[in-house]
C-alpha cells in the first residue's frame, strides 16, 4: 500500500474529469463490485483449480470429503493442495496489484515504472517461497514442499488474470472514447445543490467543481 504512493500517473489521467467530492466517493459500490464480485472471484476460481491439480486429491475429496484422513499419503496430498492454494493466492494478489496500477491504460504501454512496488512484489514472492520450502514455516502456515511442476502451474493464474484485466481496460477505453460508458451520474438535482449551498465554506468549492465538470454528466464511475 505504501509503495502505491510512488506510482506514476497514467498517460491520460489529467484528460479525465475530476472526481466529484460529494457525489463520487473514494470507496463506492464500484470498488466493492470490483473487489468481491470480479477480481476476488477470479482469484478464488484459480485457487480451487490449482488445488485439484495435486495428483489423487480429487479422488480423495470424492471418497472422503473433508476428512478425517488416516493414511500418510492422503494427508500429504491434502497438505500439498493447501500449499498450492496458498501459492496461487499469492500470485493472484500480485496479478490484482499489477492490474490496478492503471485504471484504463494498458500495462503493455505503461510498464512497471514503480520500483518500490516491484521490490514489494519480489518480497512477496520471496516470503511465499520461504513459507513453502523452509521447514520452520511449515507448521505455522500448514504448508509443505511442492514439486517444481506444481510450483510453476499457478503462474498461469497470474498471466490469465492480467490478460482479463487488459481486455476489461480495452473495453472501457473504447466506451470512454465514444462517450458510451454507462456507469455515470446524472446532474445533481436542485435539492442537492440547495443543500450543498447550506454547507458554508464547502459550497464555493463544490460549485466550482460542478462548473468544471460541465455538460449533463458528472465524472465517470466505470
Amino acid at each position: 500500500a505504501i509503495a502505491y504512493a510512488f506510482q506514476p500517473a497514467e498517460s491520460k489521467l489529467m484528460a479525465r474529469a475530476p472526481r466529484h467530492p460529494r457525489l463520487v466517493k473514494l470507496a463506492d459500490w464500484g470498488v466493492g463490485v470490483y473487489s468481491y464480485c470480479y477480481i476476488g472471484v477470479l482469484q478464488c476460481f484459480f485457487c480451487w483449480v490449482m488445488f485439484f491439480q495435486v495428483p489423487t486429491l480429487y479422488d480423495i475429496w470424492q471418497e472422503k470429503g473433508t476428512g478425517p484422513y488416516h493414511s500418510a499419503a492422503d494427508k500429504q496430498a491434502v497438505l500439498s493442495g493447501k500449499t498450492i492454494y496458498y501459492w496461487t493466492l499469492v500470485l493472484g494478489q500480485i496479478a490484482a496489484a499489477v492490474s490496478t496500477t492503471t485504471e484504463r491504460q494498458s500495462l503493455f504501454t505503461y510498464g512497471f515504472p514503480n520500483m518500490m512496488l516491484n521490490i514489494a512484489f519480489a518480497g512477496e514472492v520471496a516470503l511465499g517461497l520461504v513459507s513453502i520450502y523452509c521447514g520452520f514455516m511449515h507448521g505455522p502456515f500448514d504448508t509443505t514442499k511442492l514439486p517444481m511442476d506444481l510450483l510453476l502451474k499457478p503462474i498461469a493464474a497470474l498471466v490469465v488474470i492480467c490478460l482479463i484485466e487488459e481486455v476489461r481496460k480495452f473495453i472501457f477505453r473504447s466506451l470512454e472514447e465514444k462517450g458510451k460508458c454507462a456507469w455515470c451520474l446524472e446532474v445533481a438535482s436542485p435539492e442537492l445543490d440547495d443543500s450543498a449551498s447550506e454547507d458554508g465554506s464547502s459550497s464555493a468549492s463544490d460549485s466550482q467543481t460542478d462548473s468544471e465538470v460541465g455538460g449533463n454528466k458528472h465524472p465517470l464511475l466505470c
